[in-house]
């Protein structure tokens, strides 16, 4: 959607079917044939030693008449992948753009010095959104920081008792009813959360085993539990579901708080046990074995410091959700400045 071009691995000639590749040089207007219409349109940056396929035909700007930074912002403009769609035909609807019906597009072509002056704003702009994009993320970062932190210190000297003491395995099995569907939850690696995931017909559904996810829930992705994929549910994930690959504890709540454990399996000490029970190198898949994650010594700290850590993490997640909604509103900024700018209003 816009977001330039992406460096592929090297390919090698007798493992390709393509009939001849190109070569791709600065400065050059790229696309891809099929996903044009989605904004798979980019100006080639400095680099060396490309190629693509023929399915990624290549243009050589006018520089005579068209600055190289305008129609990189023109490929970012919605109304131009519209017209991309628009030159887009196949025998199922949208398909392939064919170059020389790309060639056909009509773009807004104002004099050189209004494109170099308006190009100029929108670089400083972009600048701008992007400081505020990236404050956002470090509050964020060190928000965990401080979150760990505080976890690894409390868990300092404290007693320990074997996570199925602590926090037991609980699956809540659930029926699956022809015609119904089951909206399921996903875990974010690095200790981001949880997110949603549509939500599966009973035939997508299959033979799978789908479980009930209950806010306040610590889980566990077992395949990804080594790189941080631990979460506590949310009140949000209310009525969601997990297939058997989640593996869902209760927190005895007189003995630990599901946002103390899950905070202190992310610190350093608690990654180490996750990772020595994940055995495996298949990729990134590496799976956690429940009987081993029921044994590791979990630390308990007296239930008030843990209860006033929970409370911590409420509020950062309170200030959080106050400006959830920054990144779409920069898009939104970014497009309308482009509207402006691509309709003589800049």
């Amino acid at each position: 959607m816009g977001q330039g071009r992406i460096r592929q691995g090297t390919d090698h000639g007798h493992r390709n079917e393509s009939a001849c590749f190109y070569r791709i040089a600065t400065g050059d207007v790229v696309i891809n044939k099929i996903w044009a219409r989605h904004g798979a349109v980019a100006v080639v940056p400095p680099l060396d030693g490309f190629y693509g396929s023929t399915e990624f035909p290549c243009f050589r700007v006018n520089t005579s008449s068209m600055s190289g930074r305008w129609l990189h912002w023109l490929t970012r403009w919605r109304p131009f992948w519209d017209s991309c769609a628009q030159q887009s035909r196949g025998t199922s609807g949208k398909s392939r753009i064919r170059p020389e019906n790309f060639l056909k597009i009509e773009i807004p072509l104002p004099p050189t010095n209004d494109q170099e002056r308006i190009a100029s704003n929108l670089d400083a702009i972009a600048t701008r959104l992007e400081e505020c994009g990236g404050l956002q993320t470090a509050i964020q970062e060190e928000q965990q920081q401080l979150l760990l932190s505080r976890a690894a210190e409390i868990a300092i000297n404290a007693p320990r008792e074997p996570m199925d003491q602590v926090a037991p395995l609980v699956r809540r099995a659930v029926e699956i009813k022809p015609g119904a569907s089951y909206a399921e939850l996903g875990i974010r690696s690095f200790g981001k959360g949880t997110f949603h995931k549509p939500a599966l017909t009973a035939e997508e559904v299959g033979s799978k085993r789908l479980f009930r996810i209950q806010p306040g829930d610590l889980l566990f992705s077992n395949v990804f539990s080594w790189e941080g994929a631990i979460a506590v549910a949310q009140p949000e994930d209310k009525a969601r579901f997990g297939t058997h690959r989640f593996i869902t504890c209760v927190p005895d709540p007189a003995k630990a708080t599901a946002e103390f454990l899950c905070h202190w399996f992310l610190t350093d000490e608690g990654m180490t046990y996750i990772r020595a029970a994940s055995p495996g190198a298949a990729g990134r898949n590496r799976t956690l074995g429940i009987k081993k994650l029921m044994a590791i010594p979990v630390p308990l700290p007296p239930l008030a410091k843990q209860q006033e850590f929970s409370a911590l993490r409420r509020q950062i997640l309170a200030a959080r959700a106050l400006h959830k909604d920054l990144p779409a509103e920069l898009d939104a900024l970014q497009a309308a400045l482009l509207d402006q700018a691509f309709r003589g209003e800049m």
